[in-house]
């Protein structure tokens, strides 16, 4: 019978990518991970753990359960924070299993009229699109220069058309977007001891330019040439997310194709954004063996960290001055439960003289925002935030620290919202600050 099961659910990477048997096989449903699963603690329900969700995914894929409503609704609940493989002792990969399932389920499930239009829309036709995502950005920027936006929120209109929530996690757009339009080189500040290439993001250059600016800045000062890239975009995660693996794997393709192409000089490619880092570091799991593009995608993971990862590895040589200031961090849920970097975040911010580092409790939850969690599930998002900032209250910090463009943005929010005004930070905007208040 076990062999008929792997037989039939065995990978067929670029057709119908089902997991293999012996993934589902690794959960022994010990029940170790319900306490780390956010939903899970949100309401208890069995269908809503990881081991329930496995459960699940296997008989659909044996083809002892239909992929109805139900199944696809519990899959869409599901953060894909993969705290859950932090706490397996088994080693059970979730986050390939609920990813493949999710690509499934945008195969073969019908869903409704609205859902499939606008998620097709922003998959297909806007994602992979650099020119038409500026152009939507040009447009949000628009609406939030002249006012609209606070006129629908004064008016009672966002909240009429449910969106006013929604309006609070939006993100503000910068008034000029970070550039990959050429290729840029940056400097080592003194003796250079590392070239790495730069990961720019997609949504980031439009709302996060002055991370991407401070991120360039902190490796310069120690002692990194920074090279960006020309033609790079979207790392593919959100599509991943969303189970649109076909548009994540022509994304992944593009990046290949840009950061290899003068050859492999680079001594890494450092990324900013966790959620993006964790889905590059896995851009094999899109090409099979058997693809021409596997031995690419493996060159390009063993190159990708983290910027807190990296430079915790290279080590901080630049000079910084004193901040004064206490501190909580937030752990991305990509960085620790993904990427398994937990310690190098906390001793960077360690090393800036000044800073007392309180940790919080539930540091390594979900803050609620996963990609577009807060938008497609905003009520189960809202409710992980505010008790996100009843952790981060109890610190009693005035700045809240994480590594990763969409927890900045959830945790602005939750500051905003729920919290007592705490500043929100990147890990990398603090050693900035500390490298800018010393050069003064």
């Amino acid at each position: 019978m076990a062999t008929e099961v792997q037989q039939t659910m065995a990978v067929k990477a670029g057709e119908t990518e089902l997991a293999d048997y012996r993934d589902f096989a690794r959960c022994v449903h010990c029940g170790l991970c319900l306490n780390h699963c956010p939903t899970y603690r949100l309401w208890g329900r069995e269908a809503d753990s990881p081991r329930g969700r496995i459960r699940q995914m296997f008989l659909v894929d044996s083809g002892e359960m239909a992929m109805d409503a139900t199944f696809v609704t519990h899959i869409d609940r599901c953060l894909d924070c993969r705290a859950c493989e932090t706490a397996c002792p088994s080693g059970v990969e979730y986050g390939k299993l609920v990813e493949l399932a999710r690509g499934r389920i945008e195969r073969e499930y019908r869903r409704t009229g609205m859902a499939r239009l606008g998620r097709e829309i922003f998959y297909r036709r806007l994602l992979p699109y650099p020119k038409r995502m500026a152009a939507l950005g040009g447009l949000m920027r628009l609406a939030q220069r002249s006012g609209m936006q606070k006129l629908a929120q004064s008016t009672g209109l966002l909240k009429l058309m449910g969106l006013e929530t929604r309006a609070e996690l939006l993100p503000e757009i910068d008034r000029k977007f970070f550039s990959t339009e050429t290729t840029r080189t940056f400097p080592a500040r003194g003796v250079r001891r590392a070239r790495v290439a730069f990961f720019a993001g997609c949504v980031a250059r439009m709302t996060f330019s002055a991370l991407n600016d401070a991120t360039i800045r902190v490796l310069q000062a120690n002692g990194c040439e920074v090279v960006v890239p020309e033609g790079q975009w979207c790392c593919g995660a959100l599509a991943v997310h969303a189970g649109y693996r076909d548009v994540a794997r022509e994304l992944a393709r593009r990046n290949l194709d840009v950061f290899f192409a003068g050859g492999d000089g680079f001594d890494a490619i450092v990324t900013n954004a966790a959620g993006c880092g964790s889905t590059m570091k896995e851009y094999g799991l899109l090409f099979g063996p058997e693809s021409e593009d596997h031995e690419r995608a493996k060159g390009f993971e063993d190159k990708l960290r983290d910027v807190t990862e990296f430079l915790d590895e290279l080590g901080l040589t630049a000079p910084m001055q004193r901040v004064p200031l206490r501190a909580t961090y937030q752990d991305s849920c990509h960085l620790l439960h993904g990427q398994k970097v937990r310690e190098a975040p906390r001793r960077l911010i360690q090393a800036v003289k000044g800073v007392e580092l309180v940790e919080m409790e539930l540091s390594d939850q979900c803050c609620g925002s996963a990609g577009v969690y807060n938008v497609t599930q905003t009520e189960t998002a809202m409710a992980l935030l505010r008790k996100k900032m009843e952790c981060v209250n109890a610190t009693a910090a005035q700045v809240i620290l994480t590594a990763n463009p969409g927890c900045l943005l959830q945790l602005r929010a939750g500051a905003k919202l729920a919290g007592d005004g705490q500043e929100v930070l990147h890990v990398v905007e603090l050693l900035d600050r500390a490298i800018e208040q010393e050069r003064a």
